[in-house]
């Protein structure tokens, strides 16, 4: 069906240019992966990460630490590699233990390694709409939208979550391709009010089945990046068979924005690589 937004096809495409364009560099571009404690949705996010970047062939390192660690040691770990000229991108695995601060963490990774789009230095470059690494979620949206021709300009978007790691991103990134945003989350009153408005209608709260037919209009473009592992099945925070007969395209989960994050990881590793490469 016509409607539904294949990010798995895409994303091997996408993969596919980047191993060509990976096999013609003088050596490989490389990535550590650091992660603290044993969660077991980011064991397996990690291991995704790690079969990507070898099937593209980008050399990864992953450096695992108990969540004893101290963060001071963390720190020191990210100097090091910051200056470690065989080391392309770091990226520091979420969510971190309650004991470890996440955003003074980051704060110490290089800008130009920061494979995820989280320190300042690159919040700022997106928000001025100049040339920094972009976080990987919001990145393959794009991408997709772009694989699907999806007009951006003078379409009303509808963000609903406002995290760090997706909703404040894809503000500047539609506001920079001239959408009109709108952006909803936990404490907005009345949700479906401002959801019936959407042209494009984004959804990344954690929260099976949040939206329903009633709460859109008709024709819509549905971007859904939940998910919700309910007795080992995942589901989107878009009910996707409620809504399927009333949208334009939309993305399942799983098979629609995961497989594109994974990819987005690989190309903004390669970027890392070629402008390090470039201005030696």
């Amino acid at each position: 069906m016509e409607k539904i937004i294949n990010g798995k096809e895409i994303s091997k495409k996408i993969k596919e240019e980047i191993k060509k364009e990976v096999g013609g560099f003088p050596s490989k571009p490389s990535l550590v992966v650091i992660q603290v404690g044993n969660d077991e949705a980011s064991n397996i996010y990690i291991n995704t990460k790690k079969k990507a970047c070898i099937e593209v062939g980008i050399k990864v390192y992953h450096l695992k630490y108990n969540e004893n660690v101290a963060e001071e040691f963390l720190i020191e770990k990210i100097k090091k590699l910051n200056n470690d000229q065989k080391i392309d991108g770091i990226l520091l695995q979420l969510p971190l233990p309650q004991n470890l601060n996440a955003t003074k963490i980051i704060k110490h990774i290089d800008p130009s390694k920061d494979v995820d789009g989280l320190t300042s230095a690159n919040i700022g470059k997106l928000m001025n709409n100049s040339n920094g690494l972009i976080p990987c979620t919001p990145l393959g949206i794009m991408e997709l939208l772009k694989a699907y021709d999806v007009k951006i300009e003078g379409k009303h978007v509808v963000i609903v979550g406002r995290s760090t790691l997706i909703g404040k991103p894809l503000i500047s990134l539609f506001l920079n391709n001239n959408a009109t945003i709108t952006i909803c989350h936990s404490k907005t009153k009345n949700l479906s009010e401002y959801t019936k408005q959407a042209d494009i209608l984004v959804v990344a709260v954690g929260k099976k089945h949040l939206i329903n037919r009633n709460m859109i209009k008709e024709g819509v473009i549905i971007i859904d990046v939940g998910i919700n592992r309910v007795a080992n099945k995942l589901y989107g925070d878009v009910d996707f068979s409620n809504v399927l007969d009333k949208v334009s395209l939309i993305t399942p989960v799983p098979g629609g924005v995961g497989p594109m994050t994974v990819t987005m990881l690989l190309k903004n590793v390669v970027n890392c690589y070629k402008k390090r490469h470039h201005s030696e």
